[in-house]
């Protein structure tokens, strides 16, 4: 994990209390956070920060969750904490602060100042392995990427050796971005942006793979009941050998039940056979397994 990444979800990361389902924090209501007014759905997205590629195993492809999300309602979502144990919990928690949705259309003003979607040359830093950092707006003008190959290795601005000033400078503006959503309340306010509160998703899905047996030097791990839809699911595609399958509703609250006593080593059992999965919550913009395809 790069410093960006470190920094943005440390930052975003605040002390949770109860929130419902859509990450409304108690004692807030959709009134006063406000809705959007630009045409946009609560659950359109307007900003996206998230790792592609890199050196990583198969399954952490699709299930890999973004650094953060922000959408036109003004909810923000980020990775919450992690337990530094091994094995982890079997699912990652989110958590979702607010902002206005005002305040969510400047931070994508922020974004295309820096360059997202523009034709700028970031150049490629000589380093294997690091993953690429994409960020995703949504404008008048439609949907704009930008990815940057190793962003924030080195002395924080990316590697230099190779690059040419221009490319070093088109890279601190994207490394200035992150610092802006890294501090919400300095970039837009102290009083702007709400504490975290923990977000139950309303759909997990689950990458299914054969079962396999932990090494010998990590613990037995016993064995769950898979409580969601009957695995192993269809192929998720994108050339990899993996299935999946997604649980809504009160599946997916009992999944998320389970899990609290699971970890990213215990053994699922559906039928008469074992599975390791792979639990992802999904984010507001996503509904199923098909979302995932596209994750890289």
């Amino acid at each position: 994990m790069t410093a960006a990444s470190t920094a943005v979800l440390l930052a975003l990361a605040g002390c949770a209390s109860t929130a419902d389902a859509n990450g409304t924090p108690a004692g807030r209501s959709a009134v006063a956070t406000g809705v959007p007014a630009d045409g946009y759905g609560q659950s359109t997205l307007l900003l996206r920060v998230a790792y592609a590629g890199g050196f990583v195993p198969a399954n952490l492809i699709p299930t890999r969750l973004p650094l953060l999300s922000v959408y036109a309602d003004g909810r923000v979502f980020t990775q919450g904490p992690q337990i530094e144990i091994f094995p982890p919990p079997a699912l990652p928690g989110l958590e979702v602060r607010r902002i206005s949705p005002a305040d969510a259309r400047r931070l994508v003003d922020l974004a295309v100042a820096a360059g997202v979607g523009g034709s700028a040359d970031y150049g490629q830093p000589g380093v294997a392995d690091a993953p690429s950092t994409r960020f995703t707006v949504r404008t008048d003008a439609g949907i704009r990427t930008t990815e940057v190959y190793a962003l924030g290795n080195g002395d924080g601005d990316g590697l230099t050796g190779g690059l040419t000033a221009a490319q070093i400078a088109a890279r601190r503006q994207l490394w200035t971005l992150l610092s802006q959503l890294n501090d919400l309340p300095r970039t837009l306010g102290p009083d702007a942006v709400s504490q975290s509160t923990l977000y139950a998703p309303s759909a997990i899905a689950a990458v299914v793979e054969e079962w396999r047996s932990p090494g010998p030097d990590q613990p037995a791990q016993e064995e769950k009941e898979w409580p969601g839809p009957t695995l192993p699911g269809p192929l998720l595609g994108g050339g990899l050998e993996l299935h999946c399958v997604t649980a809504s509703g009160a599946a997916a609250a009992r999944v998320a039940s389970a899990a609290t006593h699971a970890n990213t080593l215990t053994p699922w059992r559906s039928g008469n056979q074992r599975w390791t999965l792979t639990l992802r919550p999904l984010l507001p913009d996503e509904r199923d397994c098909a979302d995932l395809r596209g994750q890289s």
